[in-house]
């Protein structure tokens, strides 16, 4: 298993930064996760459109959903022959309703097939066993935990508040994704929703997790902030999430050493 980062920005993107993004690969199979805002052209930097193989959402917020709208239509505009397949489309129900929306009713025809789920659910993607946690946030999400099929694990927390359940979804994982918009404290009115690079520490200490990144920091975040607080929590191997970082579960490995000391 291998994990790209397309972005890790919270809210919306920066000049240097996508927001939320990952492109999972496992024995050729490429899997998209949150497509948010800016996440298409480091998607195609990597791979062509065509040869996603399945998108998968966590909730959706345009954070993390908004550029599935222009990978359809490249994939359904690009002249590709053959064309390519329609794309499944893993999401919670109705979590991509208003992206899906975007283009005129048959421009997009046959360019993907839904494949909602409900959070709990197992489901098998490729070569990928999916596990899935409903977490607390201003809508739906749903925590992920893929595992691949040597026995590498990466848990993704989507966006999410504090919850009992996130040291389940990440336990002993090869790699904890972990939402940290914050810093230290989360305001009053989003606490219940949204977690600190603290806490996000605290609960891969207790998962057990073997990495973490931290991502979906709010836009100018200085990374340091977050890696110190997570530090105070969580003694392994740190890391924030940034567009360009390629990480494999299971080994030491990172194209961005700034911010990953492993």
């Amino acid at each position: 298993m291998e994990l790209t980062v397309l972005g890790g920005c919270g809210a919306w993107p920066t000049p240097w930064q996508a927001c939320s993004g990952y492109l999972v690969v496992c024995d050729g199979f490429r899997l998209l996760i949150d497509p948010g805002y800016a996440t298409l052209p480091p998607l195609l930097a990597a791979v062509r459109a065509e040869d996603v193989d399945a998108v998968l959402v966590t909730h959706g917020h345009p954070d993390h959903c908004a550029d599935l709208n222009p990978l359809l239509r490249a994939r359904a505009l690009g002249g590709a022959d053959p064309p390519p397949p329609p794309l499944p489309l893993y999401s919670l129900p109705g979590a991509l309703d208003a992206v899906l929306a975007l283009d005129p009713t048959g421009m997009l025809d046959g360019a993907w097939t839904p494949r909602e789920f409900s959070a709990g659910a197992r489901f098998g993607i490729g070569p990928f066993s999916v596990a899935t946690w409903l977490l607390p946030h201003f809508v739906p999400n749903a925590g992920l935990r893929l595992t691949d099929p040597r026995g590498r694990v990466l848990a993704y927390t989507g966006d999410t508040g504090p919850s009992p359940r996130l040291p389940e979804l990440a336990r002993d994982a090869d790699l904890f994704l972990c939402e940290a918009t914050h810093p230290d404290a989360v305001p009053a009115q989003d606490a219940g929703r949204l977690l600190s690079a603290r806490l996000a520490g605290r609960y891969a200490r207790q998962a057990g997790a073997a990495r973490l990144l931290l991502t979906h920091l709010w836009p100018g975040t200085p990374h340091e902030d977050a890696l110190g607080a997570a530090r105070d929590t969580f003694a392994g191997p740190l890391g924030v999430a940034t567009s360009g970082t390629v990480v494999r579960p299971g080994h030491i490995q990172s194209t961005k050493t700034s911010s990953h000391p492993w």
